[in-house]
């Protein structure tokens, strides 16, 4: 090789720089964004819900009571509720 076609390679790759390969710069599973490392998102796998009988309810009893007041007598709702295994 002679020293012009030399001087002449090593202008053409300065001018013209090799284009980063897309196929080699996606491989990797980081990306760098300034001085931060971002990682892409790793997929995950879809979740498997049960959702069985619920083993407690509640129970509630409700009645009317009277209630004396200064401005009178006032029947007034009540209510009790517990849970009960179901």
């Amino acid at each position: 090789m002679s020293v012009k076609s030399l001087i002449l390679a090593v202008a053409v790759t300065v001018v013209f720089p090799a284009a980063p390969n897309p196929a080699v710069a996606q491989t990797s599973q980081a990306a760098q964004v300034g001085d931060q490392i971002v990682s892409t998102p790793t997929r995950t796998r879809p979740r498997i819900e049960i959702h069985p009988r619920p083993l407690l309810y509640r129970r509630c009893v409700d009645w009317y009571e009277l209630q004396y007041r200064p401005s009178g007598t006032v029947l007034y709702p009540q209510k009790h509720c517990w849970w009960v295994r179901g």
